[in-house]
């Protein structure tokens, strides 16, 4: 982070006098005190409990300075501002901005991990090239990933969450993209927005902070025209848009395509359709960065993507697992279904679906979940175990769909919860050829189920 104490000053408006502390460079910025190390800047935050009551030991492990929002009692620098997070988000705009970092975008209701990722493969085969660490794609997570972007950074893939209409908005000011993406427009966070058309206005709001010249790459079976300008460029991908998949081809655990702006195949290490389109999306970013087709067809067939979301794992038994644990919402559950539906059993083995409660869904999670019905077919799959108080009404509906005995549900309330007897049943009647979907959102914990089957 290539900034001094008093430029930082100048830039969040400090109001305090700094005129006679001298002007060092600074290291980095960390809110975590415990993190703070020789020559960092300390960034006290109001969380569960307030930052300002750390600066001590951000000082006593080495800060060079802290912001604060009170007046302190110290020999040491400090600059006094308002609002601290604000402060924060302010100089990390001010950073993106002086460094000239070329900043692209990537917001979804599903899928935008994975396709920053592809993104930021892409782009590294030419570009000294930098990405949202883990999950850290919200007010604080995004200012701190562009300030601590290495110093030769020359592009930056920034991944943007959305929990409540406006949270983009914010994003898109602090980043200013230059390429924006939104994967897809789901039912995620329902329960907060009210409506799908909500949260696309929402997911339309990553163009606030973006140039003229900028560019939105967004899915074509969603209205977006009434949430963008109408002189705004957009490239639409999906079936028979602008941006589509030629010849695909799926495997258990791979698959291939032709983008139809490149005259070359594409190979992934992953399975479903969806990853397809992702990887439609990232090529075509890579094309709009100048990256060569063979660097593109290259990156994309070593991905390194980030953990828990779909892949392919082994059970001690021998069994083959397609876990999507992370998280759910209705149309990511339906992409899951649908991939693991199209995927050829293992001769003598079942097919077994493990489904969990989509969280967040509102008013609307009793239909959305008596809606993926139309997904589970009885002459695919052998066994469906359903789980959580949310999913029951599915249960009741599978019931009558299904053979007797093919269906199992297990609850999960204040009072009891039953994921101790879904793992006993699961492990009871698994066997070594089977193939077991596991889906759901992550507080449903299926991740344990995963953990156990692969120690049976």
């Amino acid at each position: 982070m290539k900034l001094t104490l008093h430029e930082v000053a100048h830039v969040v408006g400090a109001t305090n006098d700094l005129s006679d502390v001298e002007d060092v460079p600074l290291h980095q910025i960390e809110f975590d005190s415990r993190k703070i190390g020789p020559g960092d800047l300390f960034l006290p935050l109001k969380g569960a409990r307030d930052g300002h009551d750390f600066i001590e030991t951000a000082f006593a492990n080495g800060a060079i300075a802290t912001f604060t929002e009170k007046v302190l009692e110290t020999d040491k620098p400090y600059l006094l501002v308002e609002d601290a997070l604000k402060a924060f988000q302010d100089l990390a705009a001010y950073y993106l901005e002086r460094t000239g970092v070329d900043v692209i975008a990537v917001t979804g209701s599903n899928g935008k991990t994975t396709t920053k990722d592809m993104i930021y493969d892409i782009l590294s085969t030419t570009y000294k090239t930098y990405k949202t660490q883990g999950n850290y794609n919200n007010e604080i997570g995004l200012p701190y990933t562009a300030l601590h972007m290495p110093d030769d950074t020359e592009k930056i893939v920034l991944e943007m969450g959305q929990d409540h209409l406006g949270d983009i908005k914010l994003l898109s000011e602090i980043a200013k993209p230059r390429i924006a993406v939104v994967t897809l427009i789901g039912e995620a966070h329902l329960e907060f927005f009210g409506s799908r058309d909500k949260i696309a206005e929402g997911k339309m709001q990553i163009l606030d902070g973006m140039g003229e010249d900028g560019i939105l790459i967004a899915p074509a079976d969603v209205i977006i025209e009434p949430f963008i300008p109408e002189d705004q460029m957009v490239i639409r991908f999906g079936d028979m848009a602008e941006l589509h998949l030629i010849d695909l081809v799926e495997e258990k655990d791979s698959l291939s395509f032709k983008p139809n702006f490149m005259d070359r195949t594409i190979s992934l290490p992953v399975p479903g359709k969806y990853n397809a389109t992702n990887a439609l999306v990232a090529a075509y970013v890579g094309r709009l960065s100048a990256v060569e087709d063979e660097g593109i067809v290259e990156a994309l067939a070593h991905l390194n993507l980030t953990r828990n979301r779909t892949e392919w794992k082994k059970a001690a038994n021998g069994a083959d697992i397609l876990s999507d644990v992370y998280n759910a919402n209705p149309t990511a559950m339906r992409l899951i279904l649908e991939t693991f539906s199209a995927i050829p059993r293992n001769a003598g083995g079942q097919k077994i679906a493990v489904l969990a409660d989509m969280k967040e869904l509102g008013d609307t999670k009793d239909q959305l979940h008596v809606a993926m019905i139309d997904s589970l077919d009885p002459a695919v799959l052998d066994a469906v175990y359903l789980y959580g108080p949310d999913i029951q009404p599915l249960y009741e509906k599978a019931l009558e769909k299904f053979p007797s005995g093919s269906v199992s549900y297990f609850t999960k309330t204040d009072e009891m919860d039953q994921l101790d007897a879904l793992i006993i049943a699961i492990k009871a009647s698994l066997k070594p050829t089977d193939q077991i979907l596991l889906k759901g959102s992550n507080s449903m914990n299926l991740a344990k189920v995963v953990e156990e089957l692969e120690h049976i």
